[in-house]
């Protein structure tokens, strides 16, 4: 054993002192500092990893550790430089995404909603649209139009449970639907490049959906137009019940009127967007309005009343002012003690039969004849903005 080690550490000492060692060449100190270029990668998985490479550099090479050191200095700049570059809006916080979000227009949604299925959702949800629900459309949809709406709704789920007479394809295409790519577009204006297309169609009881229906026109929501029949002579300052459809390319709408007596239902197409109204009571043009504003009428009231032709033809409102009683001299004015109300419609010529007419305030309920026709129930206009509405139609010349 001793003969063994003796002869081995000789053959050592030979080879320390009778065989020169040469330097490495420099390749080889690069190749091997090289060979922990894996730490990089390997520190994705393990943190530690980046730790434990950055001290084996130290003590293998502190010259190559340095230029190494600065070089991933430099790298994970050029990173962050990159990384803020193509940084996307997903990568914004939920509240500021929002801020963004809630100041697009309908067709900036509707281009955001194309991105991918998280930002659709987003740009889908019903506060969002909300606004712009009642910007465009709130002065024009009413109570009546959303309870027909809610109709509208109810029959379309029915329709979409059943596919064919098969439920169990009603229920599968429904489902898929929701998977399928379909296009939803919305048209602002006039030019069709501003279609925009949505990658999913949203559910049918959302507010998108409703906004969609109107700006396509598919939906038919109940109104009140102005001055129907493009301004006929014999409806001038009223207004009258009707169905409307939207026309984005002329950015007006048509409106189906109910048919009066025998006549059949009135078309008109072109209605402007001032000719329109959400109807301002939950009435139906068939039934007598109870009027509540009767013992608060006053001399140079504005007012609007119903007035029907006969008793087969549904009521329009028309709009008149509060007169005073002929016995008053202006001075001392006592008309709202009186149980009579002079109403006076001061677009028709003094003497007409259609100039002025009178009710009682305590029994009014429907009055009128064949000859004159019937008027019902009576608005009291409170606010400057339907008066200004009515008076924008008021006729260039005094009728007959």
């Amino acid at each position: 054993m001793l003969f063994i080690f003796v002869t081995c550490f000789s053959f050592i000492l030979f080879l320390r002192y009778s065989l020169p060692i040469k330097p490495l060449p420099p390749w080889a100190s690069e190749m091997r500092l090289l060979s922990f270029y894996f730490w990089k990668d390997l520190s994705i998985l393990f943190p530690f990893a980046k730790l434990f490479k950055n001290t084996l550099f130290k003590i293998l090479s502190p010259k190559a550790a340095k230029k190494h050191n600065n070089t991933i200095l430099s790298t994970s700049d050029n990173n962050e430089s990159m990384m803020i570059e193509g940084m996307s809006v997903l990568d914004l916080p939920n509240l500021a995404l929002e801020c963004i979000l809630v100041r697009l227009e309908p067709s900036g949604l509707c281009k955001m909603a194309c991105v991918c299925t998280y930002l659709r959702d987003m740009c889908l949800s019903d506060h969002l649209w909300e606004t712009h629900m009642k910007r465009r459309w709130g002065r024009v949809m009413g109570h009546a139009a959303y309870k027909e709406w809610q109709l509208h709704i109810s029959t379309k789920k029915e329709s979409n449970y059943f596919l064919a007479g098969d439920k169990g394809r009603g229920l599968l295409m429904g489902y898929l639907s929701k998977l399928w790519p379909m296009m939803l577009i919305y048209n602002d204006g006039h030019d069709d490049s501003k279609k925009m297309k949505i990658l999913s169609q949203p559910s049918i009881d959302s507010i998108v959906s409703c906004y969609h229906a109107l700006e396509t026109g598919k939906f038919w929501f109940p109104a009140q137009v102005f001055n129907r029949e493009n301004g006929h002579v014999g409806f001038m300052l009223s207004c009258y019940d009707a169905d409307l459809s939207y026309d984005s390319h002329t950015d007006t709408f048509q409106a189906r009127y109910p048919p009066h007596g025998r006549r059949a239902a009135a078309i008109e197409t072109g209605v402007s967007w001032d000719r329109i109204r959400g109807p301002p009571v939950d009435t139906s043009p068939n039934d007598l309005h109870i009027s509540d504003c009767l013992n608060d009428l006053h001399p140079r009231d504005h007012v609007e009343i119903q007035w029907r032709r006969n008793k087969q033809f549904p009521y329009g409102w028309w709009y008149g002012v509060v007169a005073h009683l002929e016995a008053c001299d202006g001075i001392y004015c006592h008309c709202h003690e009186s149980d009579t109300v002079v109403l006076e419609f001061n677009q028709y010529t003094p003497g007409s039969r259609w100039r002025h007419t009178m009710i009682n305030r305590r029994y009014h309920r429907e009055k009128g004849n064949e000859a004159d026709g019937f008027y019902g129930g009576i608005r009291k206009l409170y606010h400057k903005d339907e008066i200004s509405m009515w008076q924008q139609f008021w006729p260039a010349e005094i009728l007959e």
